[in-house]
């Protein structure tokens, strides 16, 4: 991947999980609040509705950046060697690559965001300084092992898929896909991996709103989802899809024809988010 092509990509990507991340924040912050502990309504309802985003706004850019610059640096250096077929296994390598640098970002202010979100008459900053002063740097990455977890097994399930539609589409109508059409397919790919990932996201924030001390807290994902079934059964790990709207579609300049560029955003962001009851 050439430099300008590289950083075509970190721009694209940051803009674009910047847009993506704010716009549909009312509606993390409803998935936040329905997966929490107290219940939907203890933690805020839908009060306070935009609680959390001074983290999210902070966050976004370099996060999403460093998922999409770590993509397809990782994909160019593998697609030289690969052959058709190995293409899907490609784009799962490289997935998650992406995921693990960019959870070394995503971590700290999805663990600030979510405290926010199910607190909103405590402020962001509030939350941070306490999370410091009682738990350290430590505290703010408490959950690292769970999002990943949880990261790869959606990018590994949203982005092959996702590549496989895009080129479906595009040899169905004898041309690539445009931006618009990439997008409806990073949508459709990106709810079915939320739908199939959606327990390992309520373990995820329960082990990141946990108190300090207690079982959850640890970072322990089977001890995690084993509390969900003992207390709420099924019905606390099944996901209904909500609608989240279709992100920007970042176009990438190089080998790839437009519209088959990689945008972390349309799976994740633009795709159907998932909330638990």
């Amino acid at each position: 991947m050439e430099p300008r092509e590289s950083w075509a990509a970190l721009a694209a990507g940051g803009i674009a999980g910047v847009f993506v991340d704010l716009i549909l924040f009312p509606l993390d912050t409803v998935k936040t609040r329905l997966q929490s502990p107290q219940g939907f309504r203890k933690a805020g309802g839908f009060r306070g509705i935009y609680a959390g985003v001074p983290s999210t706004a902070i966050g976004s850019f370099p996060n999403a950046a460093a998922f999409f610059i770590t993509y397809e640096n990782v994909k160019s250096v593998l697609h030289h060697d690969s052959t058709s077929y190995l293409t899907p296994v490609t784009h799962m390598v490289a997935a998650s690559f992406g995921e693990v640098v960019a959870c070394l970002i995503r971590v700290p202010s999805e663990v600030v965001k979510q405290r926010a979100q199910v607190s909103p008459s405590a402020g962001t900053f509030r939350i941070l300084s306490r999370t410091l002063y009682h738990e350290g740097i430590q505290g703010l990455y408490r959950g690292y092992k769970s999002t990943v977890l949880r990261e790869i097994p959606f990018s590994l399930v949203q982005f092959p898929l996702w590549e496989f539609l895009k080129d479906l589409w595009s040899w169905k109508q004898g041309h690539v896909v445009d931006s618009w059409q990439s997008a409806v397919c990073g949508a459709f790919a990106g709810g079915f991996a939320a739908a199939v990932t959606t327990p390992l996201d309520v373990a995820k924030t329960r082990i990141m709103l946990a108190k300090t001390g207690t079982t959850a807290a640890s970072g322990n994902v089977l001890a995690a989802l084993g509390g969900i079934w003992r207390t709420q059964g099924l019905p606390g790990r099944v996901p209904f899809l909500c609608p989240a709207g279709l992100a920007p579609h970042p176009v990438r300049r190089g080998k790839d024809p437009p519209g088959s560029s990689s945008s972390r955003q349309v799976g994740r962001g633009a795709a159907l988010h998932t909330a638990v009851s």
